[in-house]
C-alpha cells in the first residue's frame, strides 16, 4: 500500500484529507464490500488507521478480529490500495469523502451499527447531513408501468415542493422517476449509488445522475471508479432506508429488491409507506403484501408529510366526499325527508309519521319546511320527492 497513511505528499490537499483516519478510511473503503460488519466491529475497537496498520502487518487483535482466509483477502487488496489518489481523484471531480466525526455526516446512519458505512464519497453540493434531516426515499420496480412512472414522479414533485428532499437510487423506472419529479419543481435530490460516484451507471440515466450531482448530492460507499454488482444493489438499499426518514414504495413485484429498502427501513424504526395499485398487476403485489404487513397506506405527499413530518405541523387535510344540500338538514328535518318515497304516488302524512316515528303535526310542518327548499313536493293529499333531490 501507498506508505503515505501518516505522511500525505500532496499539501495543496485540504487538511481534512491529510487526516490518518480519513486516509485509513479510503483505504479500507476499497479493501471490503460495503456493510462489511467484521470491519465495523474491529472499527469499535481500534481507530481506522490502526486497523489499516494490523492488516498490514497481520498483528490481527482475537477479538472481534477476521479470521485467516478473510485477513489474507485484505492484505492482499492493500498492496495497490492508494487512498491519497482517491482522495485527490474526488477531490478534482468537486467531491468529498467523509466520515463518521465530521460534522457532514448524517448520525442516523449509525443505526446500521457494525454494518455504518466506513465512510461516503459524495458529489454536489450542500451538507448531506442537512439534507438528509428532511429527505424521505421514494423506490419502486426498475421495469415500472406508466401508472407507477407517473405517481412516482407526482408525489416526489409535491414533497419537493414542501421541502422535502426525494432520495432514490438512480436506477431505471421508479427511482429515475423520483428524482426527475423532485428535480422538475427545482428540488432537492439525492443519489444513493452502488458505484463509484464518478461513475454514471446505468449508462442511460448518465444525464440524470450529472443532474442529481448539480442540484442535488450523489453518495456511495464504494470509491471513485468502482462498477456495481447485484449485491451492492442490495447493500446501497440499507443506506437509503437509514439515511431517511422513511421509505415509499410506489411499484413493486413480490421479488422486488425496493422491497428489501421498505424492510431495512422498518427494521431501523422508520416509516414504511406504500402506495396501492391494480390488484390485476403483479407490479403491484409487493406492494399490496408491504402493506398488508404494516406499512401505512398513502396516497400523495400530504399523507407522507403528515407520517414522517413534524407532529402537528405537517397535517394532512382531511378527506371527504363533496357536501350535498341534505348533509346540511336538521336530523329531525333529515329524518322526515328520509320517510319520503321515491315514487310518483308518494305518500300521506299519516304514513310518513309512522315511518319517521314522528306526531303527524310535526311531519306536516318539516315537509313544508323541505318543500321550501326544494326536497319534496305536495301532490294532492300526497307527498313526493322532487326529481333530482
Amino acid at each position: 500500500m501507498n506508505q503515505t497513511m501518516n505522511h500525505p505528499q500532496h499539501p495543496s490537499e485540504a487538511g481534512r484529507e491529510a487526516e490518518p483516519e480519513r486516509l485509513a478510511r479510503a483505504a479500507l473503503s476499497r479493501l471490503s464490500e460495503p456493510g462489511d460488519a467484521v470491519l465495523g466491529r474491529w472499527l469499535t475497537q481500534l481507530d481506522a488507521a490502526d486497523v489499516v496498520r494490523a492488516i498490514r502487518d497481520g498483528t490481527v487483535p482475537d477479538h472481534p478480529g477476521p479470521d485467516a482466509e478473510r485477513l489474507a483477502a485484505y492484505r492482499a487488496r492493500l498492496v495497490d490500495v492508494d487512498p491519497v489518489a482517491d482522495l485527490e481523484r474526488v477531490r478534482t471531480a468537486g467531491g468529498r469523502f467523509i466520515i463518521p466525526g465530521d460534522t457532514e455526516w448524517p448520525s442516523q446512519l449509525d443505526d446500521l451499527g457494525a454494518g455504518r458505512p466506513l465512510g461516503l464519497w459524495l458529489s454536489g453540493t450542500g451538507s448531506l447531513r442537512l439534507l438528509a434531516l428532511r429527505s424521505v426515499a421514494v423506490v419502486g420496480a426498475r421495469a415500472c408501468t406508466a401508472y407507477g412512472a407517473h405517481v412516482a414522479g407526482e408525489l416526489s414533485a409535491q414533497l419537493a415542493e414542501r421541502g422535502w428532499v426525494v432520495a432514490s437510487g438512480a436506477a431505471y423506472g421508479i427511482d429515475a422517476a423520483a428524482h426527475r419529479g423532485a428535480l422538475a419543481v427545482g428540488g432537492m435530490s439525492i443519489g444513493v449509488l452502488a458505484c463509484g460516484v464518478d461513475v454514471a451507471y446505468p449508462r442511460g440515466n448518465a444525464q440524470l445522475i450529472r443532474r442529481i450531482a448539480s442540484q442535488g448530492l450523489l453518495l456511495s460507499e464504494l470509491p471513485p471508479g468502482e462498477h456495481p454488482n447485484r449485491f451492492r444493489f442490495v447493500l446501497r438499499n440499507r443506506v437509503i432506508a437509514a439515511l431517511t426518514r422513511g421509505t415509499v414504495v410506489v411499484e413493486a413485484a413480490l421479488r422486488s429488491g425496493a422491497l428489501s429498502t421498505a424492510r431495512r427501513a422498518r427494521d431501523l424504526n422508520r416509516h414504511t409507506m406504500g402506495v396501492a395499485g391494480p390488484v390485476t398487476s403483479e407490479l403491484s403485489a409487493g406492494v399490496h403484501a408491504l402493506i398488508r404487513g404494516g406499512a401505512t397506506l398513502v396516497t400523495d405527499a400530504a399523507e407522507v408529510a403528515e407520517l414522517i413530518g413534524a407532529i402537528g405541523d405537517d397535517l394532512a387535510p382531511q378527506r371527504g366526499g363533496p357536501v350535498l344540500p341534505r348533509d346540511l338538514l336538521e336530523p329531525v328535518v333529515a329524518r322526515v325527508l328520509e320517510a319520503v318515497p321515491a315514487t310518483a304516488e308518494g305518500a300521506p302524512v299519516e304514513r310518513l309519521a309512522r315511518q319517521s316515528g314522528l306526531p303527524p303535526d310535526e311531519v306536516l310542518h318539516r315537509l313544508y319546511e323541505l318543500g321550501s327548499l326544494g326536497f319534496v313536493e305536495r301532490h294532492g293529499a300526497h307527498w313526493r320527492l322532487v326529481r333530482g333531490r
